[in-house]
């Protein structure tokens, strides 16, 4: 884990909680710092979701225990079926992510010495509630997500791994050792760009109003995704089918230049959404998808009685369906060019 933006906004929601429960005189303090370290999210939208059930489900929780201490007092017994009964609850009404610090706050609670009474319980539950507020004031306000840099950003690192593998994946040049180093990369890589873009997609969706997003902008994000997620398509049948099949030398020539030309159509694609290709510059799409698809005829005209044909078949098939998410994609970021340069 590196240092970034949600570790510093978790130190600085846990002092901020702190210091507001410091200048109230509130006692237990630590808890609103737990409060706080369970409550910060990747997004501000899953930061407000979470606020709100993790609301609902402490004042859920605290009811309980309060409950439960006074009818039955605070034995191990009674809070272990507190305990059971507030997860129960929790999974029932669909809170799973609030059921660890609505725990913290029945144990906050029913820890509780016989004699203390209704101020107690009431000064440890808006501990809690301090420590959730603070989250959220801290993830809207300070360092607010900045989903189309951190997402562009790693579409780039995905595509350096992804061109590299493609680039090499028929010519077989890379070590073993290295391949399966840089493949494990590529999936952790591509993970965490699905979650960003679940999290850009949620943020159009839910917070348009406070945090309005480039819809336009954000089609084109979705078709770079799809892309890439394509180029990762090609890889799998290759390394299923193609070493499988008994290929010529020209036949993996054939296959290693097509690779070749559409992994540097992605490559111009991305340059020209960041702005770097000159405005009178042409990538030659137009023959790279007529070649594209004289390729495809070629490798279904040939005799599909045979498993290894049928097993080329399926990579080039893959191959030609990688450049037709590469054409979808070069309309939509000229379109969104044109656009930006009519602004």
């Amino acid at each position: 884990m590196i240092f970034g933006p949600r570790v510093l906004k978790t130190g600085i929601s846990v002092t901020l909680a702190l210091f507001i429960c410091s200048l109230a005189n509130l006692e237990y303090s630590v808890f609103a710092g737990v409060a706080a370290i369970f409550t910060i999210q990747p997004s501000i939208y899953r930061t407000w979701k979470q606020v709100r059930e993790q609301i609902q489900a402490n004042t859920l929780g605290a009811m309980l225990a309060l409950f439960a201490l006074y009818f039955f007092g605070s034995s191990p017994l009674v809070i272990g079926v507190v305990v059971i009964s507030v997860i129960v609850i929790c999974l029932k009404l669909k809170m799973e992510a609030s059921i660890s610090l609505t725990l913290v706050t029945v144990l906050a609670i029913m820890s509780a010495p016989g004699q203390e009474d209704f101020l107690y319980v009431l000064n440890r539950f808006a501990v809690i509630m301090i420590g959730i507020a603070s989250a959220f004031i801290v993830n809207l306000l300070i360092l607010p997500p900045k989903y189309k840099e951190n997402f562009f950003s790693k579409v780039q690192t995905v595509f350096e791994t992804m061109s590299l593998l493609l680039r090499t994946a028929v010519s077989d040049e890379l070590t073993e050792s290295y391949y399966q180093e840089k493949r494990k990369e590529f999936r952790t890589d591509l993970q965490q760009l699905e979650d960003l873009y679940e999290l850009f997609d949620e943020e159009r969706e839910k917070m348009a109003k406070i945090n309005p997003l480039n819809v336009r902008e954000i089609v084109v994000f979705k078709q770079m995704l799809k892309t890439i997620q394509q180029a990762a398509d090609v890889l799998k049948v290759i390394e299923e089918h193609y070493f499988q099949s008994r290929t010529t030398m020209a036949e993996d020539q054939l296959f290693d230049d097509q690779i070749e030309q559409l992994t540097k159509w992605h490559e111009y694609l991305l340059l020209k959404y960041e702005g770097k290709i000159k405005l009178n510059d042409r990538f030659e799409d137009d023959r790279v998808t007529r070649g594209t698809r004289v390729f495809l005829i070629q490798m279904m005209e040939r005799d599909s009685e045979k498993i290894e044909n049928q097993r080329l078949n399926v990579v080039a098939s893959a191959v030609y369906e990688y450049a037709f998410q590469l054409q979808r994609l070069d309309q939509l970021v000229g379109s969104y060019v044109k656009k930006a340069e009519s602004v």
